[in-house]
């Protein structure tokens, strides 16, 4: 599996939000731009981690220049904003303006329950703000109601869509995962498979963070017809085999049957990817099938 989709599915679960946020930004930068109402074109992703002051590195979430000159700073919050937050924000904006010689506006996405959060503070004579887009303050009922009216998607709904499950509304999380995934699939001729694998990549992580094992199950049955989910098999198998040859073969059983394959299928695999003789794969079956 690429490195750009095992960042997302990784087993680290507690920051699995945050990951998924900033590979949507990663991926679909110019598309980002636009959702945050900034009508500029997007020019490059700037560097973020090479700003230092006194000895302190200084870490950002993601920096994008435009051809304007302008750089606009998006991070990713998941609570309320404080002035620590902001102070801390306004560092970063100082120390890249002074290091690179450019204007830099910062926007907040915030994905915590709160819609209203604090977006400026003043200090001595001057008021610092920032652009603050609270992902409870849009509603995704609205949204998927004309996605699934048009049963298309353009570009332009790349990011609400994979945004979708952290937005206010009555539908259910796992409605809106399996529509955008179905959305993605159906929108292929207007994504290469490449980007249609970090979208659908994005919301599996989202999946994992917000959904219970049984609502899982459902996600996985459709991942599993997908490319990606083809490259989440191989991975899982592939880390188990380098635990060596029994654990390999337990990682393989529990990886398939996560998937919805049935005992067959998972058979043949063992046999497979192990050369083993089908006494030993049914054996091994009936020992890690749980």
């Amino acid at each position: 599996m690429p490195k750009t989709n095992t960042y997302i599915l990784s087993d680290d679960y507690t920051h699995l939000e945050d990951k998924a946020m900033k590979s949507a930004a990663q991926f679909f930068g110019e598309e980002m731009l636009q959702w945050a109402g900034i009508h500029e074109k997007l020019k490059q992703v700037m560097p973020t981690e090479l700003i230092h002051l006194e000895a302190r590195a200084l870490y950002q979430d993601f920096n994008y220049e435009t051809t304007n000159g302008c750089w606009y700073h998006f991070e990713f919050e998941s609570d309320a904003l404080t002035i620590k937050d902001l102070k801390r924000f306004r560092e970063y904006e100082a120390a890249t303006s002074r290091v690179f010689q450019v204007p830099v506006i910062t926007c907040v996405i915030c994905s915590g329950k709160s819609k209203n959060t604090l977006s400026e503070y003043t200090e001595g004579i001057n008021t610092y703000r920032v652009k603050v887009i609270s992902l409870k303050g849009k509603n995704a009922d609205k949204l998927f109601k004309k996605l699934l009216k048009t049963q298309k998607i353009q570009r332009k709904d790349v990011i609400p869509l994979l945004f979708s499950p952290l937005m206010s509304g009555n539908m259910p999380v796992k409605n809106r995962i399996l529509s955008g995934l179905k959305l993605i699939q159906d929108g292929e001729h207007l994504f290469t498979n490449d980007e249609i694998q970090k979208m659908q990549a994005v919301l599996y992580a989202f999946a994992n963070k917000l959904l219970s094992a049984a609502e899982m199950n459902e996600i996985r049955e459709v991942i599993a017809m997908t490319k990606l989910g083809q490259m989440i098999l191989e991975d899982g198998i592939e880390r188990g085999i380098e635990r060596g040859l029994e654990k390999g073969i337990q990682s393989l059983i529990e990886t398939c049957k996560e998937f919805n394959l049935s005992k067959q299928e998972t058979m043949s695999r063992i046999i497979d990817k192990f050369s083993l003789p089908e006494e030993k794969a049914q054996s091994s079956i009936e020992k890690y099938w749980k």
